[in-house]
């Protein structure tokens, strides 16, 4: 469910319609990067979540099944910031589901939706506490987009 490659969204939770505003559109992204992940088959799941520029979490958790068919998988992950990098400290929690796969959807490309949350402050800009919501999509698999009917074209990272 979660290994591959995802790119990675979060949004400050606010009510306030941004029309064609596109600077307050821009002002909404929470962060952003590529969560770089692989789960085992016991559903325990390790990985990245690289933002750029030497900004970086080692994430870790689980993946689990649902309580009902109709129901989602959900999981939980921990980010923890890399020592000697800008986010040594740092820790943020993310929960989340699969994005609904609609049966008759065209060309719709898996994602992850959920909330996040700042567990540890990291500056006086950056209170703990803070939550976010997130989306993160699936990027295509190299090795099959560029296989024929393999999804397309392949991004860089």
């Amino acid at each position: 469910m979660l290994g591959g490659k995802w790119t990675y969204r979060s949004y400050h939770n606010s009510t306030t319609l941004v029309g064609d505003d596109a600077a307050a559109a821009l002002a909404l992204i929470f962060g952003e990067g590529v969560f770089d992940l692989t789960e085992g088959a016991t559903g325990k799941v390790h990985g990245t979540l690289d933002m750029g520029g030497g900004y970086a979490l080692a994430i870790s958790g689980t993946a689990g099944g649902a309580d009902r068919e109709d129901c989602p998988r959900v999981f939980a992950l921990i980010g923890l910031g890399i020592d000697g990098t800008p986010t040594a400290g740092w820790r943020y929690d993310y929960r989340g589901v699969p994005a609904y796969s609609w049966p008759d959807g065209v060309n719709q490309v898996p994602c992850l939706v959920g909330t996040v949350v700042r567990v540890h402050a990291h500056g006086p800009g950056a209170p703990a506490g803070v939550t976010a919501s997130f989306v993160a999509v699936r990027q295509p698999d190299i090795a099959s987009a560029s296989q024929p009917g393999g999804g397309g074209a392949t991004t860089g990272s």
